[in-house]
């Protein structure tokens, strides 16, 4: 959906990507865009699990170096307030979208990247998938369900976008709306 919003298309393996975090969730991500064939920077303070992206054709990068790649999209997937008044000024990114949780340090990071133009989607309505999952997991799980309900995300992730544009506020205040 973000992907859609600031560069009029969907194709992962067009754009480039900095996953910060290649745990569980950041893995499984590096493997999504690699099989699209994205090009996918990695860094994790568990070198094992940036071996194992690096070996599904990842490139590492160093801890604090994640914040200087030249890639379309940043993808924090680890440690929350990484979005902050000493990283920002660094971006050269035009999309923030990732799992970890309270990305932005501040509200004041939000308008940061707003005035960048930085597209940012905010990481409660990204990671939702994980919430959903569970719920279905009370009523008797379906993996079908699962899908179907996560698919959701996308168009909750394009109103999000679509009333941020509309109202000339930041992505973070119309998530909340």
């Amino acid at each position: 959906a973000a992907l859609q919003t600031r560069y009029g298309n969907e194709e992962v393996g067009d754009y480039s990507f900095a996953v910060q975090g290649a745990g569980h969730v950041g893995h499984h991500l590096v493997r999504l865009l690699r099989e699209e064939g994205a090009k996918v920077f990695v860094t994790d303070i568990n070198e094992e699990a940036v071996a194992a992206a690096v070996e599904m054709g990842a490139e590492a990068v160093g801890l604090e170096e994640i914040y200087d790649v030249d890639a379309d999209v940043f993808s924090p997937c680890a440690l929350g307030a990484v979005v902050n008044e000493n990283t920002i000024p660094r971006f050269k990114f035009k999309i923030v979208a990732g799992a970890a949780n309270n990305q932005l340090a501040t509200d004041e990071c939000g308008d940061e990247l707003t005035r960048r133009d930085i597209l940012y989607a905010p990481d409660y309505a990204v990671n939702a998938g994980g919430l959903m999952n569970v719920s279905i997991e009370f009523e008797g799980y379906s993996e079908q369900r699962a899908y179907r309900m996560s698919r959701t995300i996308y168009y909750n992730l394009k109103r999000i976008f679509e009333i941020a544009d509309r109202d000339g506020i930041p992505t973070y205040q119309a998530s909340n709306r």
